[in-house]
């Protein structure tokens, strides 16, 4: 880690069809290699079926609760201490909550084979929606592991 200046945070761009930054994380979470064209065209057509299978509501809106609901509160990290690493709870920070809460969407419906990317991610941001699948799964065990070692919780500075 520098130790010169801490990095300036750089806004983020709104997405241009729904103009939302939090889409547009997502955009940016989906893009491999800088093809950002066809990130944007995946998450597109997960919004269309979306909007397909809930016509009274926005995509967006989905995606916010989805995103809500798969953040995690808190998290362990590890703290070397007299020789021995303890898995340290710590509160997480807002903006790496969505950031986590992304990424774990993202991974699991790639995960999923035999689909397309879009279905994939349209079906997981549902999942994450209604409160099941596989980024809840994540954020329980994350707050499972982080409840195990809330002893070790004095040695956090």
């Amino acid at each position: 880690m520098s130790r010169r200046r801490q990095a300036t945070k750089r806004s983020l761009v709104q997405d241009g069809k729904y103009q939302s930054t939090l889409v547009s994380r997502l955009v940016n979470t989906v893009m491999v290699s800088g093809k950002k064209s066809t990130a944007q065209r995946i998450v597109y057509r997960a919004f269309d079926q979306l909007s397909e299978k809930n016509p009274a509501s926005n995509p967006v809106d989905i995606l916010q609760r989805a995103v809500d609901n798969a953040k995690p509160r808190i998290e362990t990290k590890a703290r070397r201490v007299g020789g021995a690493t303890y898995q340290v709870p710590l509160e997480v920070p807002v903006d790496r909550q969505v950031a986590l809460a992304l990424r774990w969407i993202v991974d699991f419906a790639d995960g999923r084979k035999g689909t397309s990317m879009s279905h994939a991610l349209a079906a997981e941001i549902m999942e994450a929606f209604q409160g099941q699948g596989g980024a809840i799964r994540k954020r329980d065990d994350v707050h499972k592991m982080a409840q195990a070692n809330k002893a070790f919780a004095h040695f956090r500075w």
